[in-house]
């Protein structure tokens, strides 16, 4: 039966961490997006995210989308830069159609820094793409 379970593989989704300003509390925040680049909806999104090393981990923190529409990006969450230390992992699942999908992204240890900031052409800010 669990052989029968067929998860293909994803493409046209992508998870970022950008660096941007907060014109609320004038400050500059890191906020973790999730991009699809897809040209259908992906629909019943939930996202589970944890950071861990060998000796820590952090509790799990869970999002739920509804719906993210085709050629969109949407935030997920607010991240402190003290979890930079840590791996962070984001694992995703999705409908597209009838379809069920799952990737985990991952952003390594020490590699979220403002020194490794490109531009994200889907969002128009400067981030770190997840592996």
């Amino acid at each position: 039966m669990k052989k029968d379970i067929q998860i293909p593989e994803v493409t046209g989704v992508e998870m970022a961490m950008v660096y941007e300003y907060n014109d609320i509390y004038k400050t500059d925040d890191w906020n973790v997006y999730l991009i699809n680049n897809k040209s259908v909806p992906l629909e019943m999104l939930v996202i589970v995210s944890q950071g861990f090393s060998e000796t820590k981990t952090t509790s799990l923190l869970r999002k739920k989308l509804a719906v993210l529409p085709a050629n969109s990006f949407a935030k997920i969450e607010y991240i402190q830069p003290e979890l930079f230390k840590l791996h962070n992992r984001f694992q995703v699942t999705f409908f597209e159609g009838n379809t069920l999908y799952e990737k985990t992204f991952l952003f390594k240890e020490n590699t979220v820094k403002e020194s490794t900031l490109r531009v994200i052409d889907e969002i128009k800010k400067r981030g770190v793409l997840a592996e």
